[in-house]
């Protein structure tokens, strides 16, 4: 693919063999961003997994603490006093049997994140192969499967992440855009980190994260200094 004038200038800013310090990296991701829009920033960490093996595969969720900068349309799957809970907490729809029907029949997706009771997980598992790819499929590890539906709402509103290992062992998150100060990405960024740090298997032998980057969209990567977190 070939790459456009302004990457190419943006790239030339970036040391492709130096690992920059959290502050430097950060700064070099606003500075090298070169989209019209506020473009988002990223991290991306590889890590020394065996994903073969199930106890070795990530997944989870985390609320940021300055939030994504992105608002996040939430449906939820509910009936009675949850689907009543639901709405007070700022959920963009909320149905039951209605709803899922309207994703089968109408090919309906006009949300980012489902929530659903576990009592609704057996009829949203006859709709599972639409939402899988999509990576819509609500799952308690990620806090979308709940009774607190008041509380999962308000998490996702607030600037939650979810994450998961692909086949290769790399976790991927939003942390945020190019217009949050450095302070603000500094500090979403440490959290996710120190997060998947906690998160390490005890099978995992030898070193467990393998490298960090983190770039804005459709800018260069920039590549983080391991000793610059706390392991």
């Amino acid at each position: 693919m070939k790459k456009g004038k302004k990457y190419i200038e943006a790239a030339s800013k970036v040391e492709k063999a130096k690992n920059y310090s959290k502050e430097e990296a950060i700064k070099l991701v606003k500075e090298t961003s070169i989209c019209k829009f506020d473009a988002s920033v990223e991290v991306a960490i590889r890590l020394n997994l065996d994903t073969k093996k199930a106890d070795q595969q990530l997944r989870g969720a985390l609320v940021l603490p300055n939030g994504t900068g992105k608002t996040k349309r939430v449906l939820v799957i509910a009936k009675g006093e949850q689907a009543k809970a639901a709405l007070a907490a700022g959920a963009d729809f909320v149905g039951d049997m209605d709803m899922i029907e309207k994703i089968e029949k109408e090919n309906w997706f006009d949300f980012d994140t489902m929530i659903a009771t576990p009592d609704m997980m057996p009829a949203l598992g006859k709709i599972g192969r639409v939402l899988g790819p999509k990576g819509l499929m609500p799952n308690p590890k990620t806090g979308t499967v709940t009774m607190d539906v008041k509380k999962a709402v308000e998490e996702v509103k607030k600037g939650r992440v979810e994450y998961r290992t692909d086949s290769y062992g790399n976790v991927h998150a939003l942390i945020g855009k190019v217009s949050f100060d450095e302070n603000a990405l500094k500090e979403n960024l440490d959290a996710f980190v120190s997060l998947i740090i906690k998160s390490k298997p005890a099978a995992v032998k030898g070193d467990y994260i393998k490298n960090i980057t983190i770039c804005s969209t459709m800018g260069p990567g920039v590549k983080l200094d391991l000793s610059s977190f706390s392991k």
